[in-house]
């Protein structure tokens, strides 16, 4: 019986591939596009690492997105896409310059694993080469794999206090045939909230028993350069659709995404956090762009509370069950 697919792939022509160290404990993941995909980009976080991000700025000129790299390795991992260009530049594929050179747009993001495993090994053009090649349509890997596999929740009194995040994806049919999904790798300074208000993963007592409130712990430790506090965390990821919008339309959408990065981290958007989305569309289907930025943020939310239910324990940290 064949399992329903509920994941970013389940929009049309969207392929997802990991590259997973997990002795390293870090990775990166890509998404590789239809061609003619629109994409845009908002970046709310205070500490962001990114790529082509100033391309996809509604009012300047490339619409189309080849791929998108999510990787581990902070800013070392911005190389990953380097190999995901490569991918694209051997088979001819990617944005038509005017001059008639073949370009692959490949905007990047990264997350901050290097306080878990082995910091000197980040993922590099030939990882995400390989993540580009392993790319299917099938349902997303979930988990503590790819951009994932280092991501921690709530590290901000440590690893041993933490617990293991992930990658978490999640999609939505609506009338019409419009399928709007999402794709986060959550890496958060903040607790993750379940739909109720309750954590569900994140900080945790000093005996482990219960749950703890980041904002509590930040209040705790003022000063920001003490020894104890771990903030260098972010959230991102890409949400994407088969719905004809404009760039500008793009844009809003990505920007609406966010309200479910907040509703499911708290805190989000701290100067700590790279928080990034980049948002897609296909233009298969004619969209009103508010309604694919509202369900947009409700499949963000429920992407990171997956990923954060999905994830395992590695590299010292451990899972929300454990």
């Amino acid at each position: 019986m064949m399992m329903k697919n509920d994941t970013l792939t389940r929009v049309p022509g969207f392929m997802v591939g990991h590259y997973t160290d997990a002795d390293a404990v870090t990775g990166c993941t890509v998404i590789r596009c239809p061609p003619k995909t629109v994409g845009a980009v908002d970046v709310r976080g205070g500490a962001p690492g990114t790529r082509e991000t100033d391309l996809l700025q509604a009012h300047n000129l490339v619409e189309e997105v080849t791929a998108v790299v999510l990787s581990g390795g902070s800013a070392f991992g911005l190389a990953a896409a380097d190999g995901v260009l490569r991918w694209h530049v051997e088979r001819g594929l990617g944005y038509q310059s005017r001059s008639g050179v073949v370009v692959p747009i490949v905007p990047a993001a990264i997350l901050f694993d290097l306080t878990i495993g082995n910091p000197a090994i980040r993922p590099g053009a030939d990882d995400g080469y390989q993540a580009c090649d392993a790319a299917t349509s099938e349902p997303v890997l979930m988990g503590s794999v790819g951009a994932g596999t280092g991501a921690r929740i709530a590290a901000i009194r440590g690893n041993e206090r933490a617990s293991k995040g992930g990658i978490g994806s999640a999609a939505i049919d609506l009338p019409g045939g419009l399928v709007i999904g999402a794709l986060m790798a959550v890496n958060a300074v903040g607790n993750v909230m379940g739909e109720h208000g309750q954590v569900i993963a994140g900080l945790r007592s000093a005996d482990g028993k219960r749950f703890e409130s980041v904002l509590a712990a930040m209040a705790d430790m003022i000063d920001a350069t003490s020894s104890d506090a771990e903030c260098e965390n972010t959230v991102i990821g890409v949400v994407a659709t088969n719905g004809r919008l404009s760039k500008a339309q793009t844009t809003k959408v990505a920007q609406m995404a966010h309200d479910g990065l907040a509703r499911a981290v708290n805190p989000a958007h701290t100067m700590f956090d790279g928080d990034t989305i980049f948002a897609l569309a296909t233009g298969d289907i004619a969209a009103d762009p508010s309604l694919v930025g509202a369900y947009a943020a409700e499949m963000v939310a429920l992407a990171i509370r997956r990923a954060a239910l999905h994830a395992t324990a590695l590299g010292g940290v451990r899972a929300v069950n454990e």
